[in-house]
């Protein structure tokens, strides 16, 4: 009887080590925004492997990295926050400890958002067509009109291939020179976005363009009569129980639908999962399916090694030797929601390498050797 007293005060003791041990594995706790919580190992993710990255990510302060969170089966698998160097929008924040109500730069994962709602707006008949002439719109840059310039469509901004010229990935964003800076800083940035000259037939080369995408937000204004943050509320946001949004603005008042989002990870991993569930949420289709299809489809060869879909990031890794296709939102810094269809999983990095050339390598150093390679065969 002494004896198992004894083991059960022992057992209690150790109550508290054993829910830390379980905390530095990324398991997940419930919180008020309704996301289902399991271990890993109970969808087939084998803790064994994924748990060391929590040991890499803390030893190697370098990577800066800030959250990881997985989602399997619609569950919230693994979610694990550091601390380390942010800042937001360019403006430095200093050493942040971060956590499940942090909010985060979504930077250019905003794209994919956008993309989301001119899904929406097609779906319901507020835009018509995704060919029609982007001139259409904008009366008032009339006199930016030439035979050429009317050729490009609102496909073409979807695919980055309007073929106006633009300087954003080849030009350090820390530039003055870069395009995407000078539209920021220009006193009108559509103007800016339209006035560049065509220097290749519209869909016919892929060049990375933020302003390809605030043209895509004011169309949405245009077409729904809402600025792109409301318009995102009542549409997205409020269907998925996305409530603590943060949205940059330009001075004259329109939402940056580029890269102006900052939201928590778990609210990043509810719009991945919207994408994994080709649009619908708790029985409700929010985005047509067809148009998530689309989104996620190859339809330009992007950066490097990468294809290009609607405002979406599309590659793939092998998983015990055979191949898997990815889709992503993806941000400067190392803003990552990946989205692995056969896999029914979502990966969600946030980190702080805004300027750092490694920030390419981490999300998919996180995503290939730890979250992938922890998928145990079927």
């Amino acid at each position: 009887m002494r004896i198992n007293i004894l083991l059960l005060s022992v057992a209690i003791a150790l109550l508290p080590q054993i829910a830390t041990a379980q905390d530095s594995c990324g398991t997940p706790s419930a919180g008020s925004d309704h996301w289902p919580v399991a271990n890993s190992d109970s969808v087939g993710i084998s803790s064994t492997t994924l748990c060391p990255m929590v040991k890499w990510l803390n030893d190697w302060k370098e990577g800066n990295v800030h959250s990881v969170l997985v989602v399997r089966h619609g569950k919230l698998v693994f979610e694990h926050y550091f601390t380390g160097i942010d800042e937001k929008l360019g403006s430095p924040l200093g050493e942040v400890t971060f956590g499940p109500e942090t909010r985060h730069d979504a930077r250019s994962m905003t794209k994919s958002v956008t993309d989301l709602l001119v899904g929406i707006a097609i779906d319901r008949g507020w835009i018509k067509s995704i060919d029609a002439s982007v001139f259409a719109f904008f009366p008032e840059y009339a006199d930016l009109r030439t035979p050429e310039k009317d050729r490009i469509t609102l496909r073409h901004l979807l695919t980055m291939s309007s073929g106006l010229e633009w300087h954003e990935f080849d030009t350090p964003y820390t530039s003055d020179a870069n395009s995407e800076n000078q539209m920021d800083n220009a006193k009108d940035p559509y103007r800016y976005a339209l006035e560049q000259p065509i220097v290749a037939p519209p869909g016919r080369v892929w060049n990375y363009n933020s302003g390809s995408t605030e043209l895509l937000g004011a169309i949405l204004r245009k077409a729904t009569g809402k600025p792109l943050d409301q318009l995102a509320r009542s549409l997205l946001f409020e269907p998925l129980g996305i409530t603590d949004v943060e949205w940059y603005k330009y001075a004259q008042g329109n939402p940056s639908a580029a890269a102006g989002l900052r939201l928590r990870p778990r609210d990043l991993a509810k719009i991945g999962q919207l994408v994994l569930q080709r649009g619908a949420w708790n029985g409700k289709q929010i985005v047509s399916a067809g148009w998530i299809d689309a989104s996620t489809t190859p339809q330009m060869n992007g950066f490097l090694v990468f294809f290009y879909g609607y405002q979406f990031w599309l590659g793939r890794s092998l998983v015990d030797k055979h191949p898997v296709d990815w889709a992503a939102a993806w941000g400067l810094g190392g803003q990552r929601v990946f989205i692995v269809p056969d896999l029914d999983l979502v990966v969600v990095v946030t980190a702080g390498l805004y300027r750092s050339d490694m920030q390419a390598q981490v999300p998919l150093k996180i995503l290939n050797q730890y979250v992938l390679s922890a998928i145990q065969p079927r």
